[in-house]
């Protein structure tokens, strides 16, 4: 069993995202993250390919890697300014859409562990876009 089974499969994952992606559109605390998505390939490009990474990640098919030859998530980031208010936002909007779509238990709250993990070490000191 995957952790993508814990979360009821592709068709959960799919709703999870799109949730979270609804919430980074429409929260204050999604703000900042619409602006560096903005600068990106923009948040409808992140929805499929949050879908595309989390499959693989939890265990499912692979479909980033398969698309791009790797799951490596500081490479992704590595142009991105992230400071620890955009991982703290980024979680926020994360834990409303995991409690919103009722995902809860033991197995939940380890996915919650790794996402706040992930979304550490992905604190940066590259230059804002606004400053450089």
């Amino acid at each position: 069993m995957t952790a993508l089974d814990d979360i009821g499969g592709e068709d959960r994952l799919r709703v999870l995202v799109e949730h979270f992606y609804d919430l980074i559109e429409t929260l204050p605390e999604g703000s900042n993250l619409r602006r560096l998505h903005g600068r990106g390939h923009g948040v409808d490009h992140a929805r499929t390919e949050q879908f595309n990474f989390l499959s693989g990640f939890l265990g499912g098919r692979p479909y980033y890697k398969e698309k791009h030859g790797h799951m490596d998530v500081k490479l992704m980031h590595a142009h991105v300014p992230i400071r620890q208010v955009d991982a703290d936002n980024w979680m926020i909007c994360m834990n409303k859409a995991l409690d919103d779509e009722g995902h809860e238990g033991l197995h939940v709250n380890k996915l919650r562990a790794v996402f706040q993990r992930v979304a550490t070490v992905l604190i940066n000191d590259v230059a804002d876009w606004e400053e450089a």
